[in-house]
């Protein structure tokens, strides 16, 4: 397990990523990040993403809710 160090420096780097990610539409640009940290700290490679893959969870879970619940008002509602 990574020290909390590592931690902080990799979930900072997972959340700029990802925003990086939706403002240029590169969707795997997470990889490319992994791969140039891997170079240089394979520890920092993998808590990043860890980071990257739980956040980007969230967000899929997150986008599947709404749905349903979209769904669920508009077969409600009529």
């Amino acid at each position: 397990m990574a020290d909390e160090a590592v931690t902080k420096m990799a979930n900072k780097l997972a959340e700029e990523c990802l925003a990086v990610q939706e403002e240029t539409g590169e969707d795997r640009l997470f990889m490319e990040v992994g791969d140039v940290l891997g170079t240089s700290s394979q520890t920092l490679e993998e808590a990043f993403l860890t980071a990257i893959r739980t956040r980007m969870a969230e967000l899929k879970g997150r986008a599947f809710l709404a749905t349903k619940l979209k769904r669920h008002r508009t077969e409600t509602n009529g």
